[in-house]
């Protein structure tokens, strides 16, 4: 069982950036697969980023690809999502979640993740 808890939201003017960290529990966040996904109001899910388990490799989906980064800290249970040139479509709550499975192409789909944080907003203005 692994909680999470994601920090770091807020409201940021178009162009800035913002860090969000999910906090883990439990004792063996080195194994999962940690992802980063979002949801704008009325909108599905959707992936946005992942990082394999010892954090050797990561991907992105094409609309954040080159301003968002992610990383993992394994000794402090973390994973981060660094997002850079902010834009109002990036208006979204966004979610963390972890995959107990070895990395699939699964895991760029909320599907392929076991347990997920409760969200954080972020706003982007214009």
């Amino acid at each position: 069982q692994v909680q999470l808890v994601e920090s770091g939201g807020g409201l940021v003017q178009a162009g800035g950036s913002l860090r969000l960290s999910c906090a883990a529990s439990g004792r063996t966040f080195s194994n999962y697969v940690m992802g980063w996904f979002r949801q704008a109001p009325g909108k599905e899910r959707k992936f946005v980023a992942t990082i394999t388990a010892s954090g050797g490799s990561t991907y992105y989906a094409d609309s954040v690809k080159g301003r968002f980064t992610i990383s993992r800290d394994n000794a402090k249970n973390t994973v981060d999502l660094q997002m850079n040139s902010l834009k109002p479509e990036d208006t979204a709550v966004y979610y963390c979640a972890a995959a107990r499975q070895a990395f699939t192409i699964a895991m760029m789909t909320s599907r392929g993740y076991d347990y997920w944080g409760q969200g954080t907003q972020v706003t982007v203005s214009s």
